[in-house]
């Protein structure tokens, strides 16, 4: 792997969707950074490389992978491993990331990040595949905590157990979406809080915020949906405020991917993050707990 370093800012961030293209050049919002899904990005050229290498020029990238299956039986995927690798030379950008799910199988894609079950073999493959994807990008990547709506009775460890081994053996970072951990920790009776503390918080790269929707399961309790077409709830605010009380100030991403307003309207909400940031600079933080010798 590469000894280049990249870094995000430690400021706010929004998703950069094409709706906003001709905003963001107009107006060149004071933000940290944007990011992309880097599937959106997978030709040669057209519209979307127009604006996003205008907007390159101005602004710090994220690039978030969506449909690698990191998690997936399968080896990964050589081509789009090579796409992904010529868009991060194209645009290098300050931070890759993927997720902790699987997508793909036999050769069929869902459209979808599907969970897994936490044990020895899962944690074997996990690892290679992260190792591959850093092997082929040049960079640490950072892999994202995910929401889950089911578990397996064949897991032998926790998500945040996993995740801390992962990161231990891979050499990866983590991003920590606490919207997620929201998510997931209401839909299976836990304590959000708890689940955050336990991760490997010394890995953490960057953070994601977002809003879900609220449902009901068969049982007749509540289970809420990582939709990212609302604004951020309030208990999700309070477990970032907790985290960057925590930790200090980090590069913290605001998402809406569906119902997305005015681009000044995301940024307004993302602003919340920023002064949450900027209150933790003026105040002693708490150390994080360090990986283990």
């Amino acid at each position: 792997m590469s000894g280049a370093t990249f870094e995000l800012p430690a400021r706010i961030g929004v998703g950069l969707k094409s709706e906003h293209f001709a905003d963001v050049l107009a107006c060149r919002p004071d933000l940290g950074f944007f990011e992309v899904h880097a599937e959106n990005y997978m030709v040669d050229g057209g519209p979307f490389h127009h604006y996003l290498g205008r907007i390159r020029e101005r602004h710090a990238l994220s690039m978030h992978g969506v449909g690698l299956s990191i998690g997936g039986e399968a080896p990964l995927d050589e081509d789009h491993l090579d796409r992904l690798a010529q868009l991060a030379q194209r645009y290098e950008p300050a931070s890759f990331s993927e997720h902790l799910a699987w997508s793909s199988h036999g050769g069929a894609f869902l459209n979808d990040l599907l969970p897994l079950p936490y044990d020895a073999a899962t944690l074997d493959r996990v690892c290679r595949h992260v190792e591959r994807l850093q092997e082929r990008l040049g960079r640490r990547i950072l892999l994202e905590n995910p929401a889950t709506y089911v578990e397996f009775e064949a897991s032998t460890m926790s998500e945040a157990e996993f995740l801390g081994a992962v990161v231990r053996r891979s050499g990866c970072g983590l991003l920590l979406d606490v919207n997620n951990a929201h998510v997931s920790c209401t839909n299976h009776g836990r304590d959000a809080w708890h689940y955050i503390d336990a991760l490997p918080l010394h890995a953490v790269g960057e953070v994601h915020l977002a809003g879900f929707a609220r449902d009901i399961d068969a049982a007749g309790a509540p289970l809420l949906i990582d939709s990212h077409g609302s604004p951020v709830d309030a208990a999700v605010w309070a477990l970032y405020e907790r985290l960057i009380e925590r930790l200090g100030p980090l590069p913290t991403l605001l998402e809406r991917d569906h119902d997305v307003p005015a681009l000044d309207v995301l940024i307004t909400e993302a602003r919340r993050a920023e002064v949450v940031m900027a209150g933790a600079r003026s105040a002693p933080r708490q150390a994080a707990p360090q990986e283990a010798a």
